[in-house]
Order: C-alpha cells, then sequence, then structure tokens
C-alpha cells in the first residue's frame, strides 16, 4: 500500500482552504491586482468553493463562472472603487492567484 502525504483528500483541502481565508482591507492586495493576480469571484458563488476548484485545477468548471462573469479578474473599476470606499475583502490565495470577496453589509 502506497500513500501520497502530499495530496489533500477533498474534506481536507476545504478546511485548509476555509482557515486561510481571512478579511482583508483591499488596499492591501493592491500590490496583488498591480501584477494581475486578483480575482473577483461574485457573490452568487461560495468563495471557499471557487478556490477548492481552481485548487483542484477544475479547468471546466472554472471556464464556466469566467463565460457566466461570476468571477473574472478584477477590472481596473471594481480596483479604483473599492480603494476609493476603504473595502475590506474576503480573500484567500490559491498560489499565483489570489480570490476576492467584497464584504457587504
Amino acid at each position: 500500500m502506497t500513500e501520497n502525504s502530499n495530496e489533500e483528500t477533498g474534506e481536507d483541502l476545504l478546511h485548509k482552504i476555509n482557515r486561510e481565508t481571512s478579511k482583508v482591507a483591499w488596499s492591501e492586495l493592491l500590490p496583488f491586482f498591480a501584477k494581475g493576480m486578483a480575482i473577483y469571484v461574485s457573490h452568487k458563488l461560495d468563495l471557499i468553493k471557487v478556490a477548492t476548484v481552481l485548487s483542484n485545477d477544475d479547468k471546466h468548471q472554472f471556464e464556466e463562472w469566467l463565460k457566466d462573469g461570476l468571477v473574472a479578474n478584477v477590472s481596473d473599476e471594481q480596483a479604483s472603487a473599492w480603494h476609493e470606499s476603504n473595502v475590506t475583502v474576503w480573500a484567500v490565495v490559491i498560489k499565483p492567484w489570489v480570490l476576492v470577496q467584497p464584504i457587504v453589509d
């Protein structure tokens, strides 16, 4: 019997990503945005699920969300508005990307 300790089960990965998700001021993520590494996640999706799909390299699902406009690179307009409004986002890193979802009161 062989065991690959580098692979995480779906549930383990889900818990790991959940623990690594945090509230962050958008202004702290501007360097990632400047490098084109900030990905917007719509409120219609669960941020943890999107991060899990990206981590598992499920291109089909991610492309569907892209096509539907549910995930996208953070636009210049979004970044500017969030910066001016001092928005806080939920964020999680799935290297090299940072997934962000603005917190709505």
